[in-house]
């Protein structure tokens, strides 16, 4: 009773360690992620120019986060946001799987070096950084270093506490496996893949694997197919946040898929002399029961030669995998009144790295402010059209885009309000603040265009025509507005730095100037008996709204700056 007491006490803490050690590299992922998440996009478009750069930027950022999975995430949602090429996305991969072997390094160091000296300095220090503001998420990056070594500290006290190697009962069970049998060997694979899709963490399955092997009840042999098996399971993440996205971000999510199945299928095929060839490189005997120190290393070294080689394989294959996911995940042609109603770049399934989902929420506000220029353009067709089908049918249109304006305004304000719940830099609160700004003021670009288009169906209506000199005057005016939606969509696509706010002010001061002037001109020429009220009054309902268009799109502009 007292024995089983005891497992059960081990049992708890085992679960204790690696719940902490979990928790410990998803704090230190996020605090990296707020440290560089703004500067992510760039540093991605940068250094992805060629497959070799991609690789090696992967490798980089997975080195830094600790995490295969919050880089391979990250990459499917700059590919969902249009910020990455499928292409790119590949080699960025490739590089995570090689940079998460620096996980299994650290583990094994774990099992053969006393951290404990590490720990409670950066706890100490962590905490310091924490309460200096300025430098929080460096603090939060050393307290996730600190967890994450205690979780080793304590999986490697609680692995020799459980005497599983003196234990009959666990030392017979493993030893029933006939290691010389890939059946068994495909057994564990999938053991290992099925409790890595379980508990979404290739490094707790790794902590347990490195813990039975260093105790010396489970053979090298079973070990290294865990290991695999972890390898394909690690991918499960990418792919179920990947589910619901565009065709593009499912199609990286596969490319991962596939790069770690291939890499499984030719380990198999020449498993047992690979693994020997890997023993000898630490110089280990797979034959030989003892020497269990070693094995922390062995698997850590499996698991680098494994992702290293077969990265050397398939870096010159990317254009070969493009065609494949492109051939496995064709693009579906949809119904364009179906398709209208979706957006194009953000999709509530990746809010998982807030830093990250900013810059998707930057690219659909981007693709909103597209949205209302083209309608806009729509209006200006709208002014000119006499024919009384076409007009009916344009108008529809116009109409049907102010209903899909207050959805984006709607969906946009939801994802946004999703990823404010997370913990950010103070720097991209700032960001959300305006965007929430900026997509108020597009919906309202997007309302006054349906006033226009509702003040021209009226003049359609009552018969009316509007003089040369009006006619003249309000495209003189729409033309203004057009310029000023022009230099909206260049200011919202690119940098803010690049662009002067001065030429939308001075856009805004034209609008203005003529308007005043319109409207007094109209005042004389309804006394004249130039044209009647009615047509007077259709004429400054017209100057009005485009006025108001022009204020929402300097409010738009001064968002985006920061104003």
């Amino acid at each position: 009773m007292e024995t089983n007491q005891n497992y059960l006490v081990l049992a708890l803490q085992l679960l204790g360690a690696l719940g902490l050690l979990i928790y410990g590299m998803r704090m230190m992922s996020e605090a990296l992620q707020k440290m560089a998440g703004p500067q992510l996009r760039h540093i991605l478009g940068k250094m992805t120019t060629n497959r070799l750069t991609g690789m090696l930027t992967g490798t980089l950022v997975t080195c830094a986060v600790q995490s295969s999975s919050a880089t391979t995430v990250m990459t499917v949602s700059f590919v969902s946001a249009g910020l990455l090429t499928l292409a790119q996305a590949i080699s960025v991969i490739m590089g995570a799987n090689i940079g998460t072997t620096l996980t299994a390094w650290i583990m094994s160091l774990g099992y053969n070096v006393d951290l404990t000296n590490v720990v409670y300095p950066s706890f100490l220090i962590g905490m310091v950084l924490i309460y200096m503001k300025r430098h929080r998420y460096v603090g939060d990056f050393l307290f996730g270093t600190a967890f994450m070594f205690l979780s080793l500290v304590m999986l490697s006290a609680t692995g020799k506490a459980m005497d599983l190697e003196h234990n009959k009962a666990v030392v017979d069970f493993f030893a029933s496996f006939d290691t010389s049998s890939h059946l068994t060997i495909l057994a564990f694979l999938a053991i290992g893949t099925l409790i890595t899709c379980i508990v979404q963490s290739s490094a707790a399955v790794m902590a347990i694997t490195i813990l039975l092997c260093s105790t010396g009840v489970l053979p090298i042999y079973l070990g290294i197919a865990l290991v695999m098996g972890e390898n394909i399971g690690t991918t499960a993440t990418a792919n179920l946040v990947a589910l619901g996205a565009n065709t593009q971000a499912r199609r990286a999510a596969l490319a991962h898929l596939l790069f770690n199945v291939f890499g499984v299928v030719w380990v198999l095929i020449v498993f047992y002399p690979f693994i020997n060839m890997v023993c000898r490189l630490v110089d280990y005997d797979a034959t030989d029961g003892g020497q269990t120190a070693k094995l922390p290393v062995v698997l850590a070294m499996f698991h680098t030669c494994f992702n290293v080689i077969n990265t050397a394989i398939l870096i010159w294959l990317v254009p070969q995998m493009e065609r494949v996911v492109c051939w496995l995940l064709p693009e579906k042609k949809t119904a364009p009144e179906k398709e209208e109603f979706r957006l194009q770049y953000i999709h509530s399934n990746l809010v998982q790295t807030p830093e990250i989902a900013v810059l998707q929420a930057q690219k659909e506000t981007a693709a909103f402010a597209q949205r209302v220029g083209e309608m806009f353009g729509q209006v200006r067709t709208l002014f000119y059209e006499t024919d009384a089908k076409d007009f009916s049918e344009l108008f529809r249109q116009i109409e049907h885009e102010e209903d899909t304006t207050d959805m984006m305004e709607i969906e946009i304000a939801r994802y946004l309000e999703q990823v404010s719940d997370g913990h950010l830099s103070d720097e991209t609160k700032q960001k959300i603040r305006q965007m929430m700004r900026e997509i108020s003021e597009l919906e309202s670009i997007g309302d006054a265009c349906y006033k226009l288009a509702r003040t021209l169906e009226r003049k359609q209506e009552s018969g009316k025509s509007f003089t040369d000199r009006q006619t003249e005057q309000l495209e003189t005016l729409m033309l203004l507005c057009d310029r000023a939606l022009t230099q909206m969509q260049t200011v919202m696509h690119g940098h803010r730095a690049d662009h002067d706010i001065r030429e939308t002010f001075r856009i805004e001061n034209d609008i203005n100037q003529l308007r005043q002037r319109l409207k007094a001109e109209n005042v004389a020429a309804v006394n004249n008996h130039e044209y009647d009220y009615a047509v007077g009054t259709l004429y400054v309902d017209m100057i009005n709204e485009l006025e108001k268009l022009g204020d929402y799109i300097v409010n738009v502009v001064e968002a985006r700056f920061g104003k």
